[in-house]
């Protein structure tokens, strides 16, 4: 084995190559480069839309950076201090007040949270504009079905985390809806929040899950998420698989190495995300309450509520979703049908490489049915998401209730109209 790596890497004579091929001959350094990166061919037609993969990738290399800088300075504890307030909530204040650039770091990991959130929603959706999760790049679409949905368990552990009143009452409410599980949702309820109410062991619990357990399995899956893709190969705008037209000597025609063309066009990309993200992080890093909820700078006040209950933005969507459920069927009682529905409205992700019946992947080819289709899944999408942010009341309910139905019916009917739609025909080679 040690010599077939060795054949992988000739050296060029000097000590730097020299090193390299001793390490390729005991470990497939080089190797690894060239599957995922300069020989890996990519099509030539990339637009902005792919930018956002190799964002998300980035961003959780922040997140997990400043997640590491925080983690020395934050204390999981909610017994009070001498102030009466409680020690999480006390930790966060002096990371931001007294550990010299702690306010910067804390920033950018709350900050950070949402821009993760934004990529990889955008991420999803130029899978959804082009077919990416079309054959053969099923399991590619499935690793990162599972990414966005260990991504929500991160997100809301995290949020938990500061102590504060929306970050306690949130949690109240999110992990009391397991009590609605039939028979054994009450157990449930008690066994992870470590208490029959939130308190110090749901707070330890979260802890250590957010900064252990989750981000192991995200890396995990990014990894199985990156090498999926890279067996399979890229999807491109226009849906043609490049695999299909090579020259002589095995290189698809349509194709390009990934380094250096996409690492230095990725460049861009990161460049302008940067510029955006830090004008966010210096100068309004709460993002209007949307981003760090004015709620969650008072400490946790089991005794006193806030008016309305809300999630961060990105959950939001599913929070109307789990709200516009409002009536008992089949001996289910509303609460119960609100989680069953918020479930399926982020696991039915999983299932559109089967429900799409088209002849062709991407939207550029597709009829209208689809693209109608598309644009008022991302005009519910929206609606959902701006409710979840408000109180509820019966027009809303009402509006909320419509959005789910046509979430759903995208993916219920996506058999039906996309079989009907009429395409244009794809091209025989990629566009330019």
């Amino acid at each position: 084995m040690a010599a077939a790596n060795a054949e992988k890497y000739k050296s060029d004579g000097t000590a730097v190559g020299g090193f390299l091929e001793w390490v390729d001959a005991r470990f497939p350094l080089m190797s690894l480069w060239n599957d995922h990166l300069a020989k890996y061919y990519a099509p030539k037609n990339f637009n902005f839309w792919y930018f956002f993969g190799s964002l998300a990738l980035m961003v959780l290399v922040m997140q997990i950076v400043t997640g590491i800088f925080l983690t020395m300075h934050y204390k999981p504890d909610a017994s009070l201090n001498a102030s009466g307030v409680p020690v999480a909530f006390a930790s966060v204040e002096y990371i931001m007040r007294d550990v010299p650039w702690g306010w910067l770091i804390r920033y950018l990991h709350s900050t950070g949270a949402s821009a993760f959130f934004i990529v990889v929603y955008l991420h999803m959706f130029r899978g959804m504009l082009y077919g990416s999760y079309r054959k053969p790049r099923e399991l590619v679409w499935i690793f990162g079905v599972m990414l966005f949905l260990v991504l929500f368990g991160e997100a809301f552990m995290g949020y938990l985390l500061p102590w504060g009143q929306m970050s306690y009452w949130g949690a109240q409410v999110i992990l009391n809806m397991l009590s609605a599980i039939p028979l054994i949702g009450n157990e449930l309820a008690i066994w992870v929040r470590g208490d029959f109410v939130v308190s110090d062991p749901t707070l330890n619990r979260m802890f250590s899950l957010h900064v252990i357990a989750m981000p192991l399995i995200l890396v995990g899956l990014v990894a199985a998420h990156i090498m999926a893709l890279h067996e399979v190969g890229s999807n491109n705008p226009d849906g043609v698989e490049i695999k299909k037209k090579k020259g002589p000597d095995g290189i698809p025609l349509d194709g390009i190495p990934f380094h250096p063309y996409y690492t230095v066009k990725d460049i861009v990309g990161v460049v302008v995300f940067l510029m955006v993200f830090s004008i966010i992080v210096f100068f309004m890093p709460e993002g209007g309450g949307y981003f760090l909820e004015f709620n969650n700078f008072f400490p946790a006040d089991p005794m006193v509520t806030p008016p309305h209950i809300a999630p961060v933005w990105y959950f939001t969507p599913y929070y109307s979703i789990l709200r516009a459920n409002t009536v008992n069927f089949f001996w289910i009682d509303a609460k119960l049908w609100g989680v069953i529905f918020m479930g399926l409205s982020t696991i039915i992700f999983i299932f559109l490489p089967w429900l799409d019946r088209s002849p062709v992947k991407s939207i550029r080819y597709r009829g209208p049915l689809y693209k109608g289709a598309l644009a008022i899944f991302v005009v519910c999408f929206f609606i959902l998401g701006y409710l979840g942010m408000l109180a509820p009341t019966p027009g809303r309910t009402l509006v909320s209730q419509v959005c789910t139905i046509l979430y759903f019916a995208f993916f219920l009917l996506m058999p039906i109209y996309t079989s009907l739609d009429k395409c244009k025909a794809e091209p025989e080679r990629v566009t330019a």
